[in-house]
């Protein structure tokens, strides 16, 4: 186990990532232009939303973006703020556990034991102060406990199935009216039945994803759960900042095992190696057209319109419309209509999963230019 330096005092740092694609928020998100990239709320994309609520605590020297290279021009643009070298470019995506892990090998050169917090770029937050105090709160237990992770929960709205979440024990320290619990287990995709149960009880959170964790922390759990990934890791560590660095990420990153962070790490953290904070950050997951209607509006029954568009007798329905046209809708009901220059896609809300799918179809023929 590698020992804590004496620099406890080093700043937080915060690493977005912002590679994928989106399919289930076609055909606003494309591979050209993925959803965290598009202004899908207000006339802001949400990364730059997701670094917006991270200033001015954070300086932009510390603040870094995970993304494809394809895509490195367009958070440039979008981020001018940002130092270029800040923006990570991974040259072919082999899911999340290579992208933390190549990060976190960057960052450990620098600083080893200072708090790096991991979010992701196209999720919304509304209570920002309340998300700046828990991500802080994590860091500052960080410096004075370096070995674990700080788990960030979600305090549950409905007992929603297709999240992960976490279960957590006794409280076991207070940092600033935030609340740190003991780390019990997680809990993927749950039945109805079982949602319903942990949305009743106050020991389950919904698992935004978000966690703070010294990049020697998680470096040691490639080294345990992933060894050869770990060595891949390493080298592309050692070249980092040299000119030979870009030729051997380009031969190494894509032989890196495809696999989810996860799946990798996560479900085989020990209890006593995380703990957990419990806050309701008015955090939601805009990954899905329902997901963001969920978001956006108070009720089930409530339309969200974005655009031109003209309603009688609708309920439950998103229309959002990127064209100068008028989009017109009469008796729809827990519809999604999204229309773009180029494509306009009518499906329930409940068919969206299909998207993907039907997406798989284009490939090789003349609609491969729309996905």
């Amino acid at each position: 186990m590698h020992m804590k330096n004496s620099k406890n005092n080093s700043p937080l740092r915060i690493v977005i990532f912002a590679g994928g694609v989106g399919t289930r928020m076609w055909p606003l998100s494309r591979k050209s232009t993925p959803k965290q990239f598009e202004k899908i709320v207000g006339d802001k994309s949400t990364l730059q939303l997701s670094v917006e609520r991270v200033r001015p605590e954070v300086e932009y020297k510390n603040i870094y973006i995970s993304t494809g290279q394809q895509y490195v021009e367009i958070v440039r643009q979008q981020l001018p703020e940002l130092p270029p070298e800040n923006i990570i470019g991974e040259p072919e995506m082999r899911d999340v556990a290579p992208a933390v892990g190549y990060l976190m090998s960057i960052l450990a050169k620098d600083d080893p034991w200072g708090p790096v917090a991991i979010l992701w770029s196209d999720h919304l937050v509304e209570k920002v102060d309340r998300f700046k105090s828990a991500i802080q709160a994590g860091a500052d237990y960080l410096r004075k406990h370096p070995n674990l992770f700080v788990f960030l929960g979600q305090k549950a709205r409905f007992p929603n199935q297709n999240l992960g979440w976490i279960e957590h024990g006794e409280v076991i320290e207070t940092i600033e009216g935030i609340s740190l619990h003991k780390f019990v287990s997680w809990h993927y995709r749950p039945s109805q039945e079982k949602a319903r149960e942990y949305h009743q009880s106050s020991t389950y959170s919904w698992n935004p994803g978000y966690f703070v964790v010294t990049p020697q922390f998680a470096l040691d759990q490639y080294r345990t759960h992933a060894p050869k990934m770990y060595k891949q890791l390493m080298i592309l560590q050692k070249s980092y900042g040299s000119p030979d660095h870009e030729a051997e990420l380009q031969s190494i990153y894509p032989q890196l095992e495809k696999i989810s962070f996860d799946d990798l790490v996560v479900t085989k953290t020990p209890k006593d190696k995380a703990v957990v904070l419990s806050v309701d950050l008015g955090w939601s997951d805009v990954g899905t057209w329902e997901a963001l209607k969920e978001a956006l509006t108070d009720n089930p029954g409530e339309n969200l319109v974005n655009g031109n568009v003209a309603l009688h007798k609708t309920s439950d329905s998103v229309v959002y419309n990127y064209t100068d046209k008028l989009v017109a809708g009469v008796g729809l009901e827990g519809m999604v209509v999204v229309a773009t220059d180029d494509v306009i896609m009518v499906a329930p809300q409940d068919k969206i999963p299909e998207v993907k799918k039907m997406l798989a179809t284009f490939v090789g023929t003349d609609k491969e230019k729309y996905s």
